[in-house]
């Protein structure tokens, strides 16, 4: 299916959904490890297929009201999402949980599902199907699809909530239309990421960020800068098996994974490139209460290692000798300590806002590249009475030098990964020539073959 490259995209109301019960208005204030991120919107959409009637009679319509019905009252117990970012005294960013509300807009595109070429989300997601943010902490948006399918779709602060925030979320906004009892109540205890009286850090987390001040400008698009693009793909269970054989096997699916990007990205720099990074998000949640209290952590509990090598050196490096280069940066990352020394080293620079490192491509002279993990993305859970998704992917086309990359479950569940991607199209055209194939362009043909 060749998809269709233009169609419109009609809002037809707008509102804002606010908690079902009268909440308490309260401040409350940003971890160390929000204030890691800078003011950054995610978005993230589910594709539904239109049912047989037989199956379920539900229309747009009915759709449309469970979901603001199931939303009050799921705000109920997430009322952050109902807030909005206020400054505080100090001039840090703060949530003000005042029940504002989210906006919710519906709206029709005269497309149909097995039209649309998610491959290219620039042109067939990007200002159609994932909303704006304009205020507040989330927005959603329902769209009716010419087939009468849907896509429902949502844009978060990412200072609030990272994608393990915002998926336990969505699986209790589902649990809620389903009339079930959620089954994982969020935490907001920002004592979980309390400073140490000792105050102690590696050296190794001056590396990895770097307060603002000490930023240089950043250039201005020189004529010849490469435009960067977003594209999807997918990759079958046995490739990502065979590259994890061909990194050695004792590495991990995403250390092997990371290490095949970091090769493949080498190819790509330029004369001037000097370097080749390549970095990872690590989410701490199981190193600092294995099994237990982090588990329903409501906010942002994440780490940004990255590796650093000559493109030269690189390119003249095996797939299992780079997994292990990867596995050496990561390791020190995925411990309790390394998180506790962040918390700590955030509270030593409080007074000035930091960024990772990794995201500051125009600073190394060299081509970089961010992995985030979404393979915790419930795409079979985020059901609300009309069928389970057939696919989704999160949406962030992140405006930044470095590439970034975010594996995540097939809605098939048979072990293939979706891969959403902003980077250069010199690098999406390499990634689509290996041989053998790896990153497949997304089809409708196989987003539509989801097992039954």
């Amino acid at each position: 299916m060749a998809g269709c490259k233009e169609y419109a995209v009609t809002v037809k109301a707008k509102e804002r959904v606010a908690a079902g019960l009268p909440v308490q208005e309260q401040r409350l204030p940003l971890s160390n490890l929000d204030l890691l991120l800078p003011a950054l919107d995610v978005g993230v959409f589910f594709c539904y297929k239109k049912l047989p009637a037989e199956q379920s009679p539900a229309t747009f319509a009915t759709m449309v009201s469970a979901l603001k019905t199931s939303l009050a009252r799921a705000l109920v117990t997430y009322q952050p999402f109902a807030g909005e970012v206020v400054t505080n005294s100090m001039g840090e960013p703060e949530l003000l949980c005042n029940n504002r509300g989210v906006d919710f807009i519906e709206a029709y595109a005269n497309v149909e599902l097995q039209e649309l070429r998610l491959y290219n989300p620039d042109e067939s997601v990007e200002g159609k199907l994932v909303p704006k943010k304009e205020e507040g902490v989330l927005c959603v948006q329902a769209t009716e699809l010419k087939c009468g399918g849907l896509v429902l779709a949502c844009t978060f602060d990412h200072r609030i909530a990272d994608a393990y925030s915002t998926n336990i979320f969505l699986v209790a906004w589902a649990e809620t239309a389903g009339s079930k009892p959620i089954s994982l109540s969020p935490s907001f205890r920002r004592s979980l990421l309390t400073p140490r009286r000792s105050g102690s850090h590696d050296p190794s987390l001056d590396r990895l960020f770097v307060p603002f001040s000490s930023l240089p400008p950043l250039p201005p698009p020189s004529p010849d800068q490469e435009a960067a693009v977003s594209r999807i793909y997918y990759i079958v269970a046995d490739d990502i098996a065979r590259i994890q054989v061909a990194a050695g096997g004792q590495r991990t699916k995403m250390e092997a994974f990371i290490a095949y990007l970091w090769r493949v990205l080498s190819r790509t720099a330029r004369p001037e490139d000097k370097v080749c990074r390549i970095g990872a998000v690590v989410d701490g949640r199981s190193r600092l209460a294995p099994g237990g209290e982090m588990a329903g952590y409501f906010g942002n509990v994440l780490s940004f290692p990255y590796g650093s090598l000559g493109v030269e050196e690189l390119k003249d490096m095996g797939l299992e000798e780079v997994a292990e280069v990867v596995h050496g940066w990561l390791r020190p990352a995925v411990t309790e300590e390394h998180f506790r020394g962040l918390v700590d080293w955030v509270e030593f620079q409080r007074r000035e806002p930091v960024v990772p490192r990794i995201l500051l491509g125009h600073k190394e002279e060299g081509v970089g590249c961010m992995v985030s993990s979404g393979r915790r993305l419930p795409v079979g859970e985020v059901e609300f009475g009309w069928g389970r998704a057939v696919f989704a992917s999160y949406h962030f086309p992140l405006e930044n030098p470095t590439g970034y990359a975010m594996p995540m479950p097939s809605a098939k569940g048979n072990g293939d990964w979706v891969v959403y991607m902003h980077l250069r199209k010199s690098f999406a055209d390499l990634l689509e020539a290996e041989e053998p194939p790896v990153f497949r362009p997304l089809t409708a043909d196989y987003f539509l073959a989801v097992a039954k």
